[in-house]
């Protein structure tokens, strides 16, 4: 926001009839707390008002709305020897992305504002205690059981549909956006001019029109910034690429942090990655042929769903490691539905997202994405894919090669498990010599796939297709959930 903005935004402010829920006018500074427990309270007042932002105010007069001025410096006062933004910042739950605005409102009243955002998922607590505005009051919101269950019950804004950045002209979005990045992902003619451009983005939703002229949504930033770090709540959700020697973590040899948006580095990052894994090497009749460890369209698909699938509401980034046996896709969030059932179902928490992904031709359409990747793990014959959720961070692994007597009895009852979903999207039924093809097992050693199919079936995992069947040599199964 520019000087001018934040006057005019003052000027506006100073018309309300009265201080608010959502609007509080100080003179000075008085406590640290007290500045905290206004954020709570005007955060989620502004919640129950459906506005935006809540404001506090340092250098207004409460009872005249006069401009006065303030000594109160936000941006540099200390708490101890700590500075009193971050202070507050960490005794904030959920930690919104509130800012400080210091400016001088003309040659001599200063004004030192705070612009907080409305809480989104629930009642944002200061030191493990919510507050609420009551007329001019600040009050404990457990006193008011009414006031807390409108938050709870306003509807939450999908997280595309939010504002990354507002107050922006149409030279500014074309500023922080690559615009033409989006029209050569989608194979679109470049407009001819600027309102051409912006149109295009308000129906895709990158853009909206506001109060203050235009503002960059979420889903524009996190796709197209030429810079996250100008986003600052997004430029926490930049991927990281860490590449270590060995299978543990010990010691790391490279790392790659993302700087873009997802559209304009996708490619690069996915060539990145597939660059720093182990091949194997083919000896032909005439030249050696080099070939991946891991499928590149795996690391493709795998890569776009960690992106896609985040809950871009809990602390963390998608994260790519790589280990010296594995690869692992990890990102912030619980998945919407059981990892057993990741194959078959389809839940996105970011729609508009997988939509404009899957448009742009990041990843496979809705639904077929882990079908693809199970079957192009068993085609290069590696053990089955794990997903781990822990401490709401999503983890998927690849693993590398190692033959069937490798294999622990886990893995290959998972792999059972893996491939009779695989069969049974693709309109089959998982046989014993179906299994036999996916572990390259042969025919005279078919009781070493039966015992596998034994052990996948008393683990619960798959069951027979027709219980009635006579035939032990016919038999077919498929998932447990079919």
């Amino acid at each position: 926001m520019k000087e001018n903005q934040l006057i005019e935004l003052i000027d506006e402010l100073v018309k309300q009839p009265n201080e608010s829920e959502w609007v509080e006018f100080k003179h000075n500074f008085h406590s640290p707390e007290e500045i905290g427990e206004r954020i709570s309270a005007l955060s989620n007042g502004a919640c129950i008002h459906g506005q935006d932002y809540g404001y506090l105010v340092f250098g207004i007069e409460d009872k005249t709305h006069k401009v006065i001025g303030t000594t109160f410096k936000a941006k540099s006062h200390k708490k101890g020897k700590e500075d009193l933004e971050h202070w507050l910042a960490q005794r904030l739950d959920p930690r919104i992305d509130f800012e400080i605005k210091e400016f001088d409102y003309n040659d001599s009243e200063h004004i030192s504002l705070y612009i907080i955002p409305a809480t989104k998922e629930r009642p944002v607590h200061f030191k493990q205690q919510a507050y609420i505005r009551v007329a001019s009051i600040t009050r404990k919101l457990e006193d008011f059981p009414d006031k807390e269950a409108k938050i709870w019950r306003r509807r939450k804004l999908p997280f595309e549909k939010d504002i990354a950045k507002d107050n922006l002209s149409v030279s500014d979005v074309i500023g922080l956006l690559s615009t033409e990045t989006y029209f050569d992902l989608m194979q679109l003619p470049f407009p001819k001019d600027q309102n051409g451009i912006i149109e295009r983005f308000l129906v895709e939703q990158l853009v909206k029109r506001t109060k203050g002229g235009l503002a960059v949504t979420n889903l524009g930033a996190i796709l197209f910034a030429k810079h996250l770090k100008e986003f600052d709540l997004l430029s926490r959700k930049s991927i990281r690429v860490i590449k270590y020697k060995g299978k543990n973590k010990v010691e790391t040899e490279r790392e790659q942090i993302g700087v873009r948006g997802y559209a304009i580095g996708f490619a690069g990052l996915v060539n990145w990655v597939n660059g720093q894994l182990p091949a194997n090497e083919e000896i032909g009749k005439v030249f050696r042929e080099e070939s991946r460890m891991y499928p590149e369209i795996a690391i493709r698909e795998l890569i776009a769903n960690a992106l896609i699938h985040q809950d871009f509401s809990v602390k963390g980034f998608p994260m790519i490691e790589i280990f010296s046996d594995r690869i692992e896709m990890s990102n912030p969030g619980d998945p919407l539905i059981t990892p057993d059932r990741f194959i078959d179902s389809y839940i996105s928490r970011n729609e508009m997202l997988a939509d404009i992904m899957r448009r742009m031709g990041f990843c496979e359409e809705k639904g077929s994405g882990l079908d693809k990747v199970i079957s192009y793990n068993e085609l290069y014959q590696l053990p089955p894919i794990t997903v781990k959720v822990q401490e709401h961070r999503t983890t998927v692994s690849l693993y590398s090669y190692r033959g069937l007597n490798n294999l622990e009895k886990k893995e290959k009852i998972r792999a059972c498990y893996q491939h009779s979903c695989l069969k049974y999207v693709s309109n089959e039924k998982m046989t014993n010599e179906s299994l036999r093809d996916r572990f390259k097992i042969e025919s005279k050693n078919a009781a070493i796939a039966s015992r596998i199919i034994k052990d996948t079936f008393e683990a619960g995992l798959i069951k027979e297709d027709d219980p009635e069947s006579k035939s032990r040599k016919h038999r077919s199964y498929v998932p447990f959930w079919a």
